[in-house]
């Protein structure tokens, strides 16, 4: 506030000088020490009423509240702090997941979905059934489709910030080459194939 204000002096200073040159040119009776005395009183008078105001102050809209809830689910998925929904021990695949990746195949095209455990529609999904995908590849079933789904699902999956997921192929299709060359689409595109354990915190 104070260097506002003496910038704001040194306007007006600059100014007032401009204005005297013409008045000792013409004028005789004022003199340059007039002129200068007269500038010093501004500039006195300026800085002055520069100290005397005071800092401002923070109103109601600049205060930072000092409890913060936090209002995105998200957070504490990433910080391993929500809740997981343990289901019964007896279902499969389980339900203790924040994001569960499902991968078929079928005899004409290749699927993988990302379920949140809050809703049982998808949140993304990826198919050789997309245009944009049958166009660049000779097969829509083969092995080179299966890690090409795994690597665009991947890229979707970054785009919308979800990083890690858990991903239960069943036991006698683990290893299959569709299903490896799949979830090599998958790492290579940054995707963790599998979730941290839930930590619980004592409130």
């Amino acid at each position: 506030m104070a260097l506002s204000g003496l910038n704001r002096c040194v306007r007006r200073l600059l100014g007032q000088i401009q204005r005297c040159r013409p008045i000792v040119a013409t004028n005789q009776t004022v003199t340059c020490r007039s002129a200068c005395l007269l500038v010093v009183r501004l500039a006195a008078r300026c800085l002055s009423q520069a100290a005397s105001q005071p800092e401002p102050s923070a109103d109601e809209n600049e205060a930072v509240n000092p409890t913060f809830v936090n209002r995105n689910p998200r957070n504490l998925e990433q910080m391993a702090l929500a809740v997981k929904d343990r289901g019964w021990k007896t279902t499969w695949p389980h339900r203790e997941f924040y994001h569960r990746l499902v991968f078929s195949r079928t005899q004409h095209h290749v699927t993988a979905q990302v379920f949140s455990s809050s809703s049982p529609v998808p949140v993304l999904t990826c198919s050789t059934t997309e245009w944009a995908m049958k166009k660049e590849l000779a097969s829509t079933r083969c092995v080179a489709a299966c890690q090409a789904v795994g690597e665009v699902l991947a890229h979707r999956c970054q785009q919308a910030g979800i990083t890690r997921m858990v991903y239960r192929s069943i036991p006698w299709e683990y290893r299959s080459d569709a299903v490896q060359a799949f979830r090599k689409g998958m790492k290579d595109g940054g995707i963790t194939l599998s979730e941290p354990r839930r930590k619980y915190v004592g409130t």
